[in-house]
């Protein structure tokens, strides 16, 4: 069975589950024929780093129909049906990075930062909900923009990744400052996705030891 998805139309009314592949097929339809997509889904993005404040960026496989070859944000998922957004974290962590991790309010993730042993587990707090998230899909000269409900994730780990994003041909680390400049240089190289969480973040984007105790 594929994986369900809680239908929201866009005044975030949920509509029906459905299952993912078949939304997908719908929504596509729905873009060619309209120009619109009238229906979203609940989604994470998460951006990792380690404690000195490198980022972790995947880069998109070659042989994706959208975005391929991009450089993009550390991991994007579904929150699927019955599942909580700190489920959908700990699930995309474990599945597709391969280290355990937990989401803290931000009070918790301050005081945690500062004492938790970042090779062990990984550390997460929600730094936005965007609830008509606008996202841009490329394919060849076209694109498709695709509304979601989105909750932005921020977070450290030091450990080992192991990383298996069937989306993705792996993942390199930048520096804020150098990831700011590439993009400055070459911005057909990233995502809309990533661009977004740079221009909107970058306050939390920075090494632990700029948190105060």
């Amino acid at each position: 069975m594929d994986e369900l998805l809680e239908i929201y139309d866009l005044d975030n009314n949920l509509l029906r589950t459905q299952e993912r592949r078949d939304f997908y097929k719908e929504i596509d339809n729905e873009y060619t024929n309209n120009g619109k997509i009238t229906k979203k889904v609940r989604t994470i993005r998460l951006q990792l780093m380690n404690s000195n404040g490198q980022l972790y960026v995947q880069k998109r496989s070659n042989s994706k129909k959208y975005n391929s070859g991009l450089y993009d944000k550390t991991v994007g998922g579904h929150v699927l049906k019955g599942h909580t957004v700190d489920v959908t974290i700990a699930k995309e962590c474990a599945e597709e990075l391969g280290f355990p991790a937990v989401n803290l309010s931000d009070e918790e993730f301050n005081e945690a930062v500062q004492t938790t042993d970042l090779t062990v587990i990984g550390l997460f707090r929600e730094v936005d909900l965007v609830d008509n998230f606008q996202s841009k899909r490329e394919c060849d000269e076209s694109a498709i923009i695709q509304p979601f409900i989105t909750h932005f994730i921020v977070g450290y780990y030091d450990g080992s990744i192991r990383f298996s994003d069937g989306e993705a041909s792996g993942v390199e680390v930048f520096s804020l400052e150098e990831l700011k400049s590439d993009i400055k240089n070459n911005p057909d190289k990233f995502t809309e996705d990533l661009k977004f969480i740079l221009k909107n973040y970058e306050q939390y984007l920075k090494p632990i030891s700029e948190f105060k105790n």
